[in-house]
């Protein structure tokens, strides 16, 4: 879908720069972990202010927990006590604690740890000595307590460099294990704030993992008696069609079942690492299950069809698990064991066509109902199958030249690698779905051509409220949408990290919107669940005088600008983003963008939203809901 992209010299990529001095001087060494705070990118993803589940800040939280967790998969500690206020993190496991002697180097010096010694440490998260390395280099204030054998050692550091050192103490009074005390330091992580949603959600994945294990966050105990089981039954938006099937062998756990949603939806982890962009485990588990079903039946039935419907939670633990990135999202290894032992692959699929074709034979009400489901699939498949292949055929012919289309050059199914940046820019793919031509005009104009792509909506989308899959491949806009995400067989492929939604402001902005969210959460649930829509937020005020320029996406905000600059300022309310002239819009999709992130929780039942949003309301009802809609509540 390469459409009107410029060239690489185009624009402020332009041309070869002029030479420029390079000699001796501008080899530099950074020392201890200033590499860390010069590219923090490289080791926990991104920055952010915590607005977003990703953002930094829970990357730090996360690196800190993952010792804890590890300590108790080694036996030791069952509980983790987690305070977060204010921006300052506290974190008390009762594992082994930290080797006194070395408790300094092990938080301070680069490729230092206990993780390399696999006989101390097997089947754990953290593996290359970087984690609470990068938490210290990365706070403004760091505090690490050790209690070990009687004593204990307490260390203070500051972006990374030691300020005060106890050195080993008697203390018969503490239980053994580590404390750390951590600030993220605001010069990076610029006016961030901890949201207790993601942090809690956080810690049921690490308790759904780890039965047993009791996390304490703020004062609230977390923890979990069935495992993925508990998983799917917090999360699940849909009614399961049969009760979800439940199976455990050493080193693996799955949990499964069907509903009438489209498509198909996976929880995936590895050694306690929820691996959000799936990875060797996930493909294999999609493979394996797919096959080890139509094994059982013995029919002649399409993998899609058996998986379509199927929510689903995969657990593995791997020897040394090689990661596609430092955040752990995705999981690379192809080994169970780094001696070359059994494929991720064939161990899963041993374990499913031995444990799930048992269970089956043993539990033939649950294997009626799923073969009643993937006959329902089948059938609907097949009676649209005519519609999809022509539709397939016209999405690939206008994608060549698709002018509601305006692709950017790099995106999230790219495959990552070494190099921070470009995972940085992956990470960024971006595509605006808009209204009219004027809207996606001032967006195409100021948009980042390497991350941000355009979609423009022909005024107001189908309302997709109670049909069948067949709508979206005859409806020619929805068939392009789905064909520019490369969402039509799951979101795996997903070419854009974020979807969003980019209208006015006003009434019939509000309604695309709807419409648009109603598509989603009919056909492809996952999208929302797993955090790619957005709503772009624009400003409704532009307030100047000659010397300054405010943009207000509020009347408070509008408010507080004209006291700023005083006597009579020019105040221009915007009434669509046609009105934005490309040289201002470039400030709202840039840097300092504003999103609200479109979230679904386990309260919220999608049938029972579409049909309150979409359904057949009086005009009042709708206009109700429209005036009232709060996206991050709501939907």
């Amino acid at each position: 879908m390469a459409n009107d992209i410029e060239s690489p010299l185009d624009g402020d990529l332009g041309g070869f720069p002029q030479q420029v001095d390079y000699g001796d001087s501008n080899i530099i060494t950074l020392e201890g972990l200033e590499h860390v705070r010069r590219r923090p990118g490289m080791y926990i993803g991104k920055l952010g202010d915590g607005s977003h589940a990703d953002d930094g800040i829970y990357v730090l939280l996360k690196e800190v927990l993952d010792n804890c967790i590890d300590e108790y998969r080694m036996g030791a500690g069952k509980t983790v006590e987690v305070t977060v206020r204010e921006g300052h993190v506290e974190v008390r496991d009762y594992g082994r604690g930290i080797p006194l002697g070395k408790m300094v180097d092990a938080v301070s010096i680069m490729n230092t740890g206990g993780k390399y010694d696999s006989k101390a440490f097997k089947k754990s998260v953290g593996l290359n000595g970087v984690g609470t390395k990068a938490v210290n280099a990365l706070s403004s204030d760091f505090v690490v307590q050790s209690y070990r054998d009687g004593q204990t050692r307490r260390a203070v550091f500051a972006k990374g460099k030691l300020i005060d050192d106890s050195n080993v103490l008697e203390d018969t009074k503490s239980e053994r294990g580590t404390y750390v005390y951590f600030v993220p330091d605001k010069e990076l992580f610029t006016g961030y704030e901890y949201r207790d949603e993601y942090i809690e959600t956080m810690l049921r994945n690490y308790s759904y993992l780890n039965t047993g294990l009791t996390i304490v966050f703020n004062g609230k105990k977390i923890l979990s008696k069935n495992g993925l089981l508990d998983l799917l039954n917090e999360n699940m938006t849909s009614d399961p069609l049969y009760p979800i099937i439940h199976l455990r062998g050493e080193d693996i756990e799955i949990a499964f079942t069907h509903s009438d949603q489209y498509g198909e939806e996976y929880y995936s982890f590895v050694n306690g690492q929820h691996t959000t962009q799936g990875g060797t485990h996930q493909s294999a588990f999609r493979e394996a299950i797919g096959r080890t079903i139509k094994e059982f039946y013995n029919k002649n039935q399409e993998l899609t069809d058996i998986r379509n419907g199927i929510i689903a939670a995969i657990a593995i633990s791997v020897e040394e698990p090689v990661f596609e990135s430092q955040t752990k999202t995705k999981l690379g290894s192809r080994d169970m064991s780094p001696s070359g032992g059994v494929s991720v692959s064939k161990f899963v699929s041993d374990f499913l066509k031995k444990e799930l074709d048992n269970f089956l034979h043993r539990n033939s009400e649950t294997a009626a109902v799923m073969l009643q489901k993937i006959q329902d699939s089948e059938k609907e498949r097949k009676a649209i199958a005519g519609v999809t292949k022509l539709a397939r055929e016209r999405a690939k012919k206008v994608n060549l030249h698709n002018r509601k289309l305006r692709d950017c050059r790099i995106h999230y199914n790219d495959t990552p690698g070494k190099d921070e940046n470009k995972n940085r820019l992956i990470a960024e793919s971006s595509i605006f779905i808009t209204e009219g031509d004027s809207a996606s005009g001032s967006i195409t104009k100021s948009r980042d051509v390497n991350t941000q792509a355009v979609f423009s909506l022909r005024g107001k989308p189908l309302n997709s409220y109670g049909l069948t899959k067949k709508i979206v491949y005859e409806n020619e806009e929805f068939n392009l949408l789905q064909a520019a995400l490369n969402i039509e067989d799951g979101i795996e492929g997903l070419r854009y990290n974020k979807v969003i939604v980019s209208t006015d402001a006003d009434v019939d902005g509000m309604h695309i919107r709807l419409l648009l969210i109603t598509f989603f959460l009919q056909f492809f649930p996952d999208l929302i669940k797993k955090g790619h829509v957005y709503i772009l937020q624009t400003p409704l005020f532009r307030v100047r005088n000659k010397k300054e320029t405010f943009y207000c996406y509020s009347e408070e905000e509008r408010i507080a600008a004209m006291a700023k600059l005083g006597a009579n300022p020019e105040i221009t309310r915007f009434k669509g983003l046609g009105e934005i002239s490309p040289d201002e819009f470039k400030h709202f999709i840039g840097k300092d963008i504003r999103l609200d992130q479109v979230t679904l929780k386990k309260e919220d039942a999608v049938q029972d939203l579409l049909s309150f949003y979409m359904g057949k309301n009086t005009s009042e009802r709708q206009t109700f809901i429209i005036d009232n809609l709060v996206i991050e509540e709501d939907v």
